[in-house]
């Protein structure tokens, strides 16, 4: 397997199922990668994000080029080597938490010149310098350096905003060239105005790039407008190309975003979620900090096939939460990675077997049961 492509194996309505091929390995979609920003999914050994289905993860270009250097990451073998994963990574452009994170930005046509939120250090993030770092970690997919704005904002704002990712997005087709089993994604602009989505499409599109983004949501705006923006967008993108909604999120967006015909997602949700003491199950999310979980014996899910939802019980969590304990912070990592790539495992087969529609409503069925229920005592 020398090449990177793309095919499709099944659809139910809008929705697809099928598998991303590259040399290290194929990813099945729809799929949900978990973000390791500075090379490692948080909390999680990689073996362990392997064993739960992950078939890609995701690294930061933006973290990894101010520590410990994109130059150094190549002299230790690159990203892959570094973080002991032999499968796809995919890195995103740096451009969004250049916007988000740094200090004392100054755009231009040019690039964005920051100051790391690290040590103020002075920096220049271009697109040519963007694909440079990518490759120097080793991307097997890397994202075109886009100007992401904050939601609400002037449409004169976000016009202005994407044109000129699209202009940075025909520079870094050129810093890319020819880069055999790797893919360059560029990432549709446009805020919530239809226009502007469909242009952006449109022009990146004629670019004829390995995949397509769609950027600039879940950044506030209610899920109707994300979704109807991916309704927007679906129509004018290839169909032999793989689809990326960038930043999401939930369960019910994946699930929305997959109906309407997304390939690929990533959200640090799951990982941060487990962090702060809340888990996601079949029955919907579970705040571990809550009092009623103090003497609940039951798992967070007995059918599951991870053992951190099903051998371990609510109170235990509940008192590691409580704690601080370092041991609460991963169980509940793993057990959430474990559900979202549960929910893909199901997703990809609902559509292979021509269902999605019921399967999409047993689990809302599910999730609609929340935390009801008494805690069971001893």
């Amino acid at each position: 397997m020398s090449s990177f492509g793309f095919t499709v194996h099944a659809r139910d309505g809008a929705a697809r199922t099928g598998a991303i091929t590259t040399p290290r390995g194929e990813i099945r979609t729809p799929a949900f990668m978990p973000v390791g920003t500075a090379g490692t999914v948080k909390a999680m050994y990689p073996e362990q994000v392997k064993a739960l289905g992950a078939d890609i993860v995701l690294g930061n270009t933006y973290h990894l080029m101010l520590r410990p250097g994109a130059e150094r990451v190549a002299r230790l073998g690159g990203l892959h080597r570094m973080m002991r994963w032999d499968g796809p990574i995919l890195t995103d452009s740096g451009g969004f938490q250049v916007m988000s994170l740094a200090g004392l930005r100054k755009l231009s046509e040019t690039g964005v010149v920051f100051q790391s939120h690290i040590d103020g250090s002075r920096h220049e993030m271009t697109p040519e310098r963007s694909i440079e770092i990518q490759t120097l970690l080793g991307a097997d997919i890397q994202m075109q350096l886009d100007e992401c704005v904050r939601l609400p904002a002037p449409r004169e704002e976000v016009e202005k905003a994407m044109r000129l990712s699209l202009r940075w997005a025909e520079r870094c087709r050129t810093a890319f060239g020819s880069q055999p089993g790797r893919a360059l994604f560029g990432i549709v602009q446009g805020g919530t105005d239809e226009a502007l989505r469909v242009e952006s499409a449109k022009d990146l599109v004629s670019l004829d790039l390995g995949g397509y983004a769609v950027g600039g949501l879940a950044v506030g705006e209610p899920q109707a407008d994300m979704l109807r923006m991916i309704e927007t967008v679906e129509p004018h993108l290839p169909t032999a190309k793989p689809r990326y909604l960038m930043g999401v999120g939930t369960p019910d967006d994946i699930a929305q975003a997959v109906r309407r015909g997304i390939d690929m997602f990533d959200c640090v949700m799951p990982t941060r979620a487990g962090r702060h003491g809340m888990a996601y199950t079949r029955h919907g999310r579970v705040n571990l900090k809550n009092a009623r979980f103090a003497e609940d014996i039951r798992p967070l899910d007995e059918a599951s096939s991870c053992a951190a939802s099903r051998d371990y019980s609510r109170a235990y969590l509940h008192h590691l939460v409580r704690s601080g304990e370092i041991l609460g912070m991963m169980l509940l990592t793993w057990s959430n990675l474990a559900y979202y790539q549960d929910l893909m495992a199901g997703l990809r087969a609902a559509i292979r077997d021509g269902r999605l529609e019921d399967h999409l409503a047993e689990i809302r069925e599910g999730w609609a049961r929340g935390e009801a229920g008494a805690p069971t005592r001893p």
